[in-house]
């Protein structure tokens, strides 16, 4: 299931909106890709050029925390995407079925793979991890720069 991209509101007719973007998928089909084109949709639409360096970070992030969950948890997978009216960051929050919480490894230049969560916590200035009664969700807030004119 995929929400379109919107706008949501808090209700107060005078407060801007924020851009939202969420999917969710079962075990059987989860896009990657699909995940990366939402991402530059979203920053699109909210004024930023996905092809800078925000937005390229944004979707290297996506890619990492959604490939992470598919890896370790059965599924299902939810992916909410979120930017606040001033534009200033990305919300990333990815949920999984699985309680185990992701762990970063140690650099190590002569394994393959593994160095995900490395980068997604030198891209954001935060990332944390909440239990959930199935599952956990990742969060991580990602600064972009203010958006075009």
């Amino acid at each position: 299931m995929v929400t379109p991209l919107s706008k949501k509101t808090s209700g107060d007719p005078g407060r801007l909106a924020s851009w939202r973007y969420r999917a969710v998928w079962d075990t059987s089909h989860v896009s990657i890709a699909d995940a990366r084109k939402a991402v530059r949709t979203l920053l699109t639409r909210a004024g930023h050029r996905p092809d800078h360096r925000p937005g390229q970070d944004a979707q290297l992030v996506v890619s990492e925390l959604v490939t992470n969950a598919v890896r370790h948890a059965p599924g299902p997978y939810e992916l909410l995407l979120e930017i606040p009216p001033d534009a200033d960051q990305l919300r990333i929050t990815v949920r999984d079925s699985s309680p185990d919480p992701p762990r970063r490894q140690a650099p190590d230049a002569q394994r393959v793979g593994g160095h995900g969560l490395l980068l997604v916590d030198l891209l954001c200035k935060q990332v944390h991890t909440v239990a959930l009664n199935v599952g956990k969700q990742v969060v991580a807030l990602l600064p972009l720069t203010a958006p075009a004119a």
